[in-house]
């Protein structure tokens, strides 16, 4: 069996219940995304910066060449590239928050960097796909049309974060008690949901396990180093290193699955990838973001490396909105 001749079991009702989900999602990013979000990256545009060259050119360009080096076939490897491909998830923030790591500034680049990814996602996936030697044929086939993947992107991403940011600006209060429900109540949604569509297509996850779970482990791990790494030689304090570890670490690996079933006919090794992807970064994020919160109070004596608070020197420095 051949993973890229596999076409995963899917239906028009249970893809548009993927995209009122992901809509849910972007919905309750914007609803917890204030003026002042934007304002910090104006006022320290840094950390930001720093974040969008290692989301946008090194993550996309080190998975290029994960995909050359890693056993993978042409869906597969096109499934890592559109992953990479894809905006941070929204649970970023809460694991920089678990992790004691700069909240607002993971907010702020949340907020900023996914309306920069409704225009540069479609275009992304189209330059790095074309550049791969066996990917680039699937392109041809399913004839990818980058402006029709940039309406699609804008109606399940763009239209409900624009929404969710009016809302906020105009119905603060409302805005405030409701979020929540929304955040977790779409979060648990996509979890089931991805779950949901392993298990229904359970004997392909199976046959293809070992090269998923070995793909998938050091793609995610690469993504999480890539932003400590990036924001390690820009200098960047503890509490951001934190921030962008996880802001590059985490993709919306929902939407990616979504797109793959929209553009690509649920292909196989995509899907595949995508699905897997969507569960594992938030296993491995919530371990990573335990285990640094617990070294940090160990050695600062506060989950933040605020020592300063206990009589000592703050073990964070570098840009703090």
């Amino acid at each position: 069996m051949n993973i890229d001749d596999v076409i995963l079991n899917f239906n028009p009702v249970t893809l548009l219940i993927l995209n009122v989900v992901l809509g849910l999602i972007m919905f309750g990013i914007a609803l917890d995304t204030t003026v002042d979000d934007f304002k910090v990256v104006a006022r320290k545009p840094k950390p930001f910066a720093i974040a969008i060259i290692a989301q946008l050119l090194v993550l996309p360009a080190v998975t290029f060449g994960l995909t050359l080096i890693l056993p993978v076939t042409p869906s597969m490897a096109l499934g890592m590239i559109l992953v990479a491909c894809c905006p941070p998830g929204n649970i970023s923030q809460v694991l920089t928050h678990r992790s004691g790591g700069n909240v607002a500034l993971s907010v702020s680049m949340t907020a900023v960097g996914n309306l920069i990814y409704i225009f540069v996602l479609p275009l992304s996936v189209a330059f790095w796909g074309s550049l791969h030697p066996t990917a680039r044929t699937l392109l041809a086939e399913v004839a990818l049309n980058p402006l029709q993947m940039l309406l699609d992107i804008f109606l399940i991403i763009g239209l409900p974060f624009l929404v969710g940011l009016l809302i906020r600006n105009r119905l603060p209060r409302f805005a405030t008690r409701v979020q929540p429900f929304v955040k977790w109540f779409s979060l648990i949604a996509l979890l089931g949901f991805i779950v949901g569509a392993l298990a229904g297509n359970w004997s392909y996850f199976i046959a293809f396990l070992g090269i998923i779970l070995l793909v998938v482990t050091i793609h995610d791990a690469v993504a999480l180093a890539i932003g400590y790494g990036t924001a390690t030689v820009g200098g960047l304090g503890t509490r951001e290193r934190k921030a962008m570890t996880f802001e590059v670490g985490i993709r919306n690996a929902g939407l990616g699955l979504g797109l793959v079933f929209a553009f690509f006919g649920g292909l196989g090794g995509m899907a595949i990838v995508a699905g897997w992807w969507g569960i594992w970064d938030i296993i491995a994020g919530l371990i990573v973001a335990s285990l640094w919160a617990r070294h940090t109070k160990r050695r600062t004596g506060d989950v933040k490396g605020d020592a300063s608070r206990h009589g000592g020197t703050a073990s964070s420095s570098g840009a703090t909105p």
